[in-house]
Parts: structure tokens; sequence; C-alpha cells
């Protein structure tokens, strides 16, 4: 058995050198992996791999989820951050969370992972997948973005924005949540729309079947696509187009709690459902 983990800044070397200890005193092969490796290297180190890692918080998730799920890579989030949203275990849990893994007392969850295309002139420009969510919004001195939206080969509208989100039920949760979007089971297959401050009053949130291509035309800008937060964005300029769809592979997570605590997750990380006066 092989173990690739991905840890987060966060995260002191003396954490990293237990992890190693763990498995070699199971007879596990472990090697890092950087977030920052290139493609070849990611490549080399992920085969015959059976399980990510990641040590950190959401951030770092979403960064293991990336090379993950193309790869058919069950993945296991250790929480070493603030809000660990994504993750299902804490750092001090971690050695019993694995004797669980390998006793094989866990689910699997299956979550939609999001594919995006920039397609300037028809050209292929930059093709990405991320867990959460893609963001078209303005740049430069732009301080509005006009879009074109189309589904699956339907004109849906034009809309005038700071930009607008397209997010997987995972990332419902997160950007598009703050921006006014709904919250989706996270097993879902639908993709949502969600408007950021749009010029028109009834301009609100989509939620869209599973199988549909999202595309947004930018008519004017220019504009910045950035794929789950990622530091490094895209330029997108006009009549550029963001494809929008679910990719192949869906993300395999591994799962101790039961499905149900999902919406238990819901108070305790965010609150929902927790009156502001308390109960007499």
């Amino acid at each position: 058995m092989k173990i690739c983990f991905i840890r987060g800044s966060g995260v002191e070397q003396d954490e990293v050198d237990g992890v190693f200890h763990a498995m070699r005193a199971r007879h596990i092969e472990a090697v890092e992996l950087k977030r920052d490796a290139r493609a070849e290297t990611v490549h080399d180190l992920l085969k015959n791999t059976d399980l990510m890692l990641t040590l950190g918080g959401d951030g770092t998730f979403l960064a293991g989820a990336r090379v993950a799920a193309p790869r058919d890579i069950a993945i296991l989030g250790v929480n070493h951050g603030h809000l660990g949203f994504l993750t299902e275990i804490e750092a001090e849990e971690m050695d019993a969370g694995l004797s669980r893994y390998f006793d094989g007392s866990y689910r699997i969850e299956e979550r939609t992972m999001l594919h995006v295309t920039l397609l300037r002139e028809g050209r292929t420009m930059v093709e990405e997948i991320g867990l959460n969510e893609v963001v078209v919004d303005h740049s430069g001195e732009t301080h509005i973005v006009r879009l074109e939206i189309d589904v699956g080969g339907q004109r849906v509208g034009v809309i005038d924005a700071d930009g607008a989100i397209v997010a997987t039920a995972s990332g419902s949760t997160a950007y598009a949540l703050a921006s006014g979007g709904p919250i989706l089971e996270p097993t879902l297959e639908d993709l949502v729309l969600v408007p950021m401050s749009p010029f028109a009053l009834t301009v609100r949130p989509i939620v869209f079947a599973p199988g549909q291509d999202i595309t947004l035309t930018v008519v004017r800008g220019p504009a910045e696509m950035r794929v789950d937060g990622q530091a490094r964005g895209h330029e997108v300029a006009i009549g550029d187009v963001v494809s929008c769809g679910s990719h192949s592979k869906r993300l395999k997570v591994i799962r101790f709690s039961p499905p149900e605590s999902f919406y238990q997750r819901l108070a305790d990380k965010l609150g929902w459902g927790r009156p502001l006066v308390p109960k007499k």
C-alpha cells in the first residue's frame, strides 16, 4: 500500500515526521507531494497510490482533491487549520482515523468535480479542474463585467455584475454561499450559478441539473478567472468563453461519520440554524 500526503504551510516538520513514522510502523510506503510540484513529478509520485492524505485546512484539501480525483485516488482530510469544513478528522485524531481506514471502517462519499475550460477564438487557453468553484470577476480598472450565460446550448441571459460563480454542491458552502447562493447537499451532482453583486435586483442564483455545461462569455471586460481560489488567476478578455461542466471523475472522500452529519457540520462550523437569541 502507498499513501501520498500534502501539507499546508502551518504544519510543522515534526508532524510530518509523525506521518512517516506511523506509516513505517505499518510497513506502508509514504511520500510527500509538494503543492507546487510540476506535472511530471505529480504523475510519478502518484503512481500506485491508494490514499491521498491532506494535512492542513480546506485549501490543502482542495489542492489534494485536484490531483486525486482524476486518478481515482480516495482522499482523507486531516484538519490543521481553523474551519476545516471539508476535512473529516482533527489533527489529534489522525492515528485513530488511519487505523479505521486500514481496518476498512469507513465509507466513500463521492463529490462532483468541476471541469473548466477557457476558450479564446475557439482555442483552448486554460483547462483546470476544481472541487469548489470557478469565479469570473472584474479585473484591473473594470468595475463591472457583462456576461452572456448559456446552459446546455440554451441562452439564459446577459447580466451586469461584479462577476459570477459557478459552484459544485461542495462549493455551495464556500464563496458561493458568501455571495448569497443556496446550500446544496454535498453529494448532489447539480451546479449552481451565483451572480456577484448583480446590477439588477431580479438576477438571482440558479441551480442547474447535472450533465449540462454552463458557458460564460465576457461581453464587457476584461475579467479574471480563478478555480478554487488559487493565488494565480487567468486573464479573460472580451469575447472569451469560460465553459464549466462536471468532470468525468468524481472525488472519492473517506468518511467515518454518517451521511446525516452534514447538517450537524453546518451548525457546528457555520452556525446554520443557531438562533441569535438563545432559547429560554
